[in-house]
């Protein structure tokens, strides 16, 4: 069904099911539900004590029942709600809570007690909007503005090509903070009537499915692989939904050859998750999302128009915003075509920004800039290629040893999934622009003129 606001959706299946679960969780060792009379009772209840605020954040760490009810009943109570990850450098948290305007808290104790005196009074109205940021990672981070009503689409949109059943339970693997964990890992089974399970975290990737027995389960690449490698899919397991980042063909292969179907979708935090969903035997091969209009600009860049699903805009930043969205045109950054039967392929990335396979970003030039630095200003570019961060550079700057031991200070100061792991080293010249940037989408990894 198609829903306009959480309320709407939790009041309609709260008088069809009442007693059917809505939420599963861990109930002190065994799985525990959470009726949706009692979400809705619930949810209601936490609505009330957020009156009186403007701006809830809310700290996402590992995802509880609890976390669920009072960020439903914050967005009840018509606040403005900013969704932000609890394992982020405190001095980032600081600067995010002060750009919202953040006012009231939820998450943490400890954390909150930090970042407590950080707290803002907003500047304008909050009109119930949701905000999710881009990437935590510098301070280009952005805060992307999304609705119920966006949000609920973007569920309704996806649930029309990969339906759920009522009987369905989706375990909630992901981070409510990131836009695909929230629609892929939560609204799309709601939306149908099925239960939604909250994983117990990290420490449990290995025995979640065992525990939930799940039917249906949402995953980024990087978790995709743990499962594969440790065996971890329960035998209810019939539907796999990947997305938030680049994933290699053999891993998707891989799940496949398991009996389970396999879908691997393409979307943005700005369009409230989906666009496109793989349906047939090809991965790569994107059905469109109903609300989405597709089309590809002269550059090769994925234009999308939907104004039920696209971001209302970057929260306070409006020079950011035009540059992304004109008329109402979202400019992706991304490349593509659109074949002779209508489905969407995305070739590459056009932005400076890539999306490594946990779902995290790197801003480009800051690292190629590093990196240079410390092979003397050597011609090179970070590429992702086949779901491997690789570094693509001149013959010249040396052998692959003496290339990774002169960038390893460098890399070395990054999380350890953010590291360089191939070195390809390039005869020719990388691709420029006229006026000197670099076309790091004309660059063609496969080409012959690699060592």
């Amino acid at each position: 069904m198609l829903f306009e606001t959480f309320h709407e959706l939790l009041s309609c299946y709260a008088e069809k099911t009442p007693e059917a679960p809505a939420l599963i969780y861990d109930g002190g060792g065994k799985p525990a539900e959470l009726s949706w009379a009692d979400l809705l009772k619930k949810a209601e209840e936490a609505g009330d004590r957020f009156k009186g605020s403007r701006t809830a954040a809310f700290l996402i760490g590992e995802t509880e029942a609890d976390t669920v009810v009072s960020l439903f009943g914050a967005v009840m109570a018509g606040i403005r709600v900013v969704l932000l990850d609890e394992n982020l450098p405190e001095d980032v948290l600081i600067e995010q809570i002060r750009l919202t305007d953040t006012d009231t808290l939820y998450g943490d104790e400890e954390l909150k007690e930090a970042l407590t005196p950080y707290l803002c009074s907003p500047k304008d109205p909050a009109p119930g909007e949701l905000l999710f940021f881009t990437s935590g990672t510098t301070e280009r981070a952005k805060a992307v503005v999304l609705t119920e009503r966006s949000l609920l689409r973007s569920a309704y949109n996806g649930g029309s090509l990969l339906p759920l059943m009522p009987s369905d339970r989706l375990l909630l693997m992901l981070p409510l903070n990131h836009v695909f964990g929230f629609v892929c890992g939560l609204l799309w089974a709601l939306n149908f009537g099925a239960s939604a399970a909250i994983g117990r975290g990290a420490r449990h990737y290995a025995d979640d499915c065992a525990f939930f027995r799940p039917t249906a389960l949402s995953l980024v690449p990087l978790l995709l692989g743990f499962c594969l490698k440790y065996r971890v899919f329960n035998p209810e397991l019939r539907l796999l939904l990947i997305g938030a980042g680049d994933c290699p063909p053999e891993m998707l292969a891989a799940a496949k050859a398991l009996g389970l179907r396999v879908s691997f979708g393409y979307g943005l935090t700005e369009t409230s998750s989906g666009i496109a969903l793989s349906l047939g035997d090809d991965p790569y091969t994107f059905t469109i999302c109903p609300d989405f209009r597709v089309s590809i600009a002269e550059d090769g860049e994925i234009l999308v128009e939907s104004p039920e699903t696209v971001m209302k805009g970057y929260f306070r930043r409006p020079e950011e915003t035009e540059k992304v969205l004109e008329s109402g045109v979202l400019h992706t950054g991304d490349l593509g075509t659109i074949d002779e039967n209508g489905a969407l392929h995305v070739t590459g990335r056009k932005k400076e920004m890539i999306v490594l396979p946990d779902g995290t970003k790197i801003f480009l030039p800051e690292y190629e800039a590093a990196l240079s630095a410390a092979l003397h200003g050597a011609d090179l570019a970070l590429l992702l290629h086949r779901g491997i961060l690789t570094l693509a550079v001149s013959e010249k700057a040396g052998s692959e040893e003496e290339i990774l031991s002169a960038i390893r200070p460098v890399t070395a100061a990054y999380p350890r999934g953010q590291q360089v792991r191939k070195i390809v080293r390039l005869k020719e010249a990388l691709p420029r622009t006229a006026t000197g940037k670099l076309k790091r989408y004309a660059i063609d990894l496969e080409k012959e003129n690699i060592k």
